[in-house]
């Protein structure tokens, strides 16, 4: 017991001294009084812990220190730090965050990835592949989500130059997406006016459309393999979001000795790997390379071209990651929107009318919206844009990263401290919005009734690692939307009032509350 608590008290020692010399050595930003070990933890709302952020901003600001555990963490509060930041010193704040779960969740991939690519070489060659066993996934940083440097840029480059090619942001694009609303369509019809839970519809809706521009194919409503992935991604994000999952990326170390649920996501994990390495077997052994047929193609196209250059990133590791961030972040985002949308428009049935009657107007109920329609449906795009700010989807951002020391508003920011962005507080900054805590499609809208642009509206972040997806969501958004109230009412059966916008969790991501809704066909 004496040896116990001999060493307690010299990593209490330590951890105080460490905290010291770090405050000493650099003129960091302000914030509250860390303790040892555990930092700022009990100051903080494990519900909703940007609501502790914006809070500590009153006493020290818009740039604040705060210790998560023993990661210093920089938290940028309000418009102005954050645009300032992601903008203006746009390539000191491109470093990306290395978050234990996302490291976590690499490493069982690579694992997975490394086995599967070798039983195929045994299988297809009958020896070992030279690359199963690249040096490129020593250090787990893969694909283009949590990669920085010249991996990040290159594997940018070549996505954005890629969907471009298979129709993201264009006509082609449009058209698959105008597709599959049909098909979502004729599934909600299925329920005959009778109370149903969209969220897996909607889910394999968005999914489709990233699919075709990924795998070069859809997936039926009813394939029951493919919900099953789309519940293993419902499962990942929303456990990011618990409390569990954000004391995994604070303790790692501490969370893998002990039992929970974080253990259970992980083994859920390896379907969707294991999904996504058939699917790009598949596309090698069918593979024309004066064809490409979608983005894994184009990728192994690359890969052969570059499989001498020993320094390439382009090689089967970055290759599975890069779909599978494709895959997630194409999924789960898109769907949970124009889901809290449908319970907006329960919530508030008069918003609902206004924009049918809109639509009737402009398109009316038979011709399949496009996105050219978008600058005469002024309400109907104010009341999308309001969605997305009041839902907040990801008030943190994706984690940012200082790869070096930033100097910042006269502050240091030392390298190897995490940045976090606080969209949420962006989204909802009372000099940016005149109601910033209800919802309001006059934040979007002029005197005219004419919809008006706000800088502050930043729900896909901003600067170099805005998402990439972005042009592709907006355009889903808006035709999934319209499609839908066009062809249907929305209520459910215990009122509006039983609705509540306010998510079930708080923390990566703001996750919408599922409810049963009705479909009334018009």
């Amino acid at each position: 017991m004496d040896f116990f608590v001999t060493v307690v008290l010299a990593g209490l020692i330590v951890a105080l001294l460490w905290f010291s010399t770090r405050s000493r050595k650099y003129p960091l930003p302000p914030g509250p009084v860390a303790l040892p070990l555990i930092g700022n933890l009990p100051q903080v709302d494990k519900n909703a812990p940007f609501k502790s952020f914006l809070k500590f901003s009153e006493t020290y600001g818009p740039v604040i220190t705060v210790y998560l555990g023993l990661q210093r963490t920089v938290v940028l509060v309000g418009y102005d730090a954050v645009k300032e930041a992601l903008v203006d010193q746009a390539d000191d704040f491109a470093g990306r965050g290395q978050a234990a779960f996302a490291l976590k969740f690499t490493k069982v991939i690579v694992f997975v990835s490394l086995w599967f690519h070798a039983c195929m070489c045994l299988y297809l060659h009958g020896s070992m592949c030279k690359s199963s066993w690249s040096l490129s996934t020593c250090f787990f940083l893969l694909g283009l989500i949590i990669s920085n440097g010249e991996r990040w840029r290159q594997l940018r480059r070549f996505t954005l130059t890629t969907l471009r090619d298979f129709g993201m942001g264009r006509k082609g694009m449009e058209e698959w997406t105008q597709e599959e609303s049909k098909h979502m369509r004729d599934q909600i019809e299925t329920y005959k006016a009778k109370s149903f839970d969209p969220t897996f519809v909607l889910s394999c809706t968005v999914s489709n459309v990233i699919c075709c521009l990924v795998f070069g194919e859809r997936f039926s409503y009813d394939d029951k393999q493919f919900m099953d992935l789309l519940n293993i991604i419902s499962e990942v994000i929303t456990f990011g979001s618990t409390p569990w999952g954000q004391m995994y990326n604070i303790f790692p170390w501490l969370m893998e000795r002990l039992p929970g649920p974080h253990h259970t996501v992980f083994g859920r994990i390896a379907s969707l790997k294991e999904f996504v390495m058939r699917k790009i077997q598949e596309h090698k052994e069918t593979l024309d390379p004066s064809s490409p047929r979608d983005f894994i193609d184009c990728f192994l196209i690359r890969i052969s071209q570059e499989k001498d250059n020993h320094t390439t990133e382009f090689h089967y590791d970055n290759l599975v990651f890069t779909v599978l961030n494709l895959f997630l972040a194409g999924t789960e985002t898109t769907s949970s929107t124009i889901r809290y949308a449908l319970n907006v428009l329960v919530k508030y049935p008069d918003i609902q009318e206004k924009m049918q009657q809109e639509i009737d107007t402009v398109i009316g109920r038979e011709r399949c919206p496009n996105m050219e329609d978008r600058k005469s449906l002024p309400f109907t795009d104010a009341v999308i844009h309001e969605v997305q700010r009041f839902l907040d989807l990801t008030p943190f951002s994706v984690p940012h990263y200082a790869l070096k020391d930033i100097s910042f508003r006269g502050y240091t920011i030392p390298k190897d401290t995490v940045i976090l962005p606080l969209l949420h507080s962006v989204l909802k900054d009372k000099k940016q919005w005149s109601t910033p805590w209800s919802f309001n499609p006059q934040h979007f809208l002029d005197q005219n009734s004419n919809f008006k642009k706000n800088p502050a509206f930043l729900p896909f972040s901003a600067g170099k690692r805005a998402c990439a997806g972005e042009a592709l969501a907006r355009m889903e958004l808006f035709i999934f939307l319209v499609s839908l109230l066009q062809h249907f009412t929305f209520s459910c059966a215990e009122g509006p009032d039983s609705i509540n916008l306010i998510p079930e969790y708080s923390s990566f991501a703001n996750v919408p509350r599922r409810y049963k809704i009705i479909a009334t066909p018009r």
